[in-house]
């Protein structure tokens, strides 16, 4: 097994608890726990997207802010995010199972025109950029969702809503 399908495998075992969570996102999109806080849909819109930066990881070796034409997608229902993460979650996997792991040693930099933000070998920034940031995100949707009175399902164990045994 190389790093491409270990990280592959990672994802996939994340992506069973953050749809469970996806799927329970109420009908209050706007709503946000105080005036700094992102509104609970473009929360968890950002939740539903994170692993599609995969596939500048994986085929670029670079992101420019400078250069991006990036707009935030504006999703509806739990229905849609559901679909948006589930159609990025399955080519993240898929671009990973492919890689090779001399492709995933190769460095990535992020950056904003000539500033350089980040530059670590690929598979460093799936794993920060898209695992760590969507397991960090996850847990705030989990807070939203507990303040909207949503039961939690198991992420690691059980929850207060869920109990396993």
């Amino acid at each position: 097994m190389n790093l491409g399908q270990i990280l592959a495998q990672e994802l996939q075992h994340e992506a069973q608890s953050t749809r469970k969570m996806l799927e329970r996102v109420p009908d209050r999109f706007e709503w946000q726990p105080h005036a700094k806080s992102m509104k609970l849909g473009r929360l968890a819109t950002h939740v539903a997207e994170i692993s599609q930066w995969t596939r500048s990881i994986v085929t670029q070796d670079e992101l420019d802010f400078a250069k991006s034409d990036y707009k935030p997608v504006t999703l509806n229902s739990s229905t849609e995010l559901v679909e948006l993460f589930d159609k990025t979650i399955n080519d993240s996997v898929e671009l990973l199972q492919n890689a090779s792991d001399a492709d995933l040693m190769r460095n990535w930099q992020l950056r904003n025109g000539e500033k350089v933000l980040l530059e670590m070998p690929k598979a460093m920034v799936v794993r920060s950029m898209v695992l760590n940031h969507l397991i960090h995100h996850r847990g705030q949707l989990s807070v939203y969702l507990r303040l909207n009175d949503v039961p939690l399902p198991s992420v690691y164990g059980p929850t207060a809503d869920e109990q396993m045994f």
